[in-house]
This record gives structure tokens, sequence and C-alpha cells, in this order.
């Protein structure tokens, strides 16, 4: 879902939850409109966590020599670049672990959006990715 999206529906739920406080105004609740703009500001601290961590994303690209590896969490990004050859892929030992990505005393951990089930075979690819090249 886009921001552009999202957007839109916070101003449809807005303006809807402010016709309907203004009809109850107009037929004598008046106690209503305050509760509808508590819940209109309660719904748009949830749809900006919401939108803090859906750009959330992993991303390996290897591209001759080297592995570039971004992690992007909470709008925070890390960048770290390996040597192909000084890649180290350290498996995790636990089914609840992420993969760590050494090399050249950098340490960087992958795997977190992948089922933990799935994170073995993760490490695999990402080890025989980084040697075929």
């Amino acid at each position: 879902m886009s921001p552009a999206q999202v957007g839109f529906i916070y101003l449809s739920l807005t303006a809807i939850s402010l016709c309907i406080g203004l009809f109850c105004w107009v037929l004598g609740a008046t106690l209503v409109l305050p509760f509808t703009a508590l819940e209109i500001l309660v719904l748009g601290i949830c749809f900006l966590c919401f939108a803090r961590r859906s750009l959330d994303r992993e991303l390996i690209c290897i591209e001759g020599g080297q592995v570039t590896v971004e992690c992007e969490l909470g709008g925070v990004l890390h960048r770290v670049a390996f040597q192909r050859e000084w890649l180290r892929v350290e498996l995790p030992h636990r089914t609840q672990q992420l993969i760590e990505l050494r090399g050249q005393g950098q340490i960087i951990a992958v795997g977190r959006f992948v089922r933990p089930e799935w994170r073995l075979e993760l490490a695999a690819e990402i080890k025989l990715a980084a040697r075929a090249l």
C-alpha cells in the first residue's frame, strides 16, 4: 500500500467520523464530537507507526567482487560492503537466530523477513551465490 493510499484512507475515515460526530452534536449529543476527535488522533498515530515500519527491507546485492547489504529498519539505513572473497556466512545455530554476514571487521545480520525455518536455506543460497560469481 503506497503512502498516498494510506493518506486517502485516513482522510476518508476522518471525514466519515467527523460527519457522524457533527450529526450527533446537532442532535444534542455534544460529548460525541470530542470522542470523535480522540478517535481520529489515535487512528493517525496508528497510521504513522504503520508507515514507519512499512518500508523496512533487506537487500543483498552481489556485483563483481563486492557484496553489498542494505538493511533499512524504522527509517534507519545500514549499508555494509564486503569483498566477495572475504565474506563469511554464519549459519544460525537456532531457528530463531538471524544469519550473520562477516568480513573485513564488519558484521551485519540478515533474514528478519524470512520465516525462521527457511533461514538455513537462505544462508546456503547466499553462500552459493557469493562463491559462484
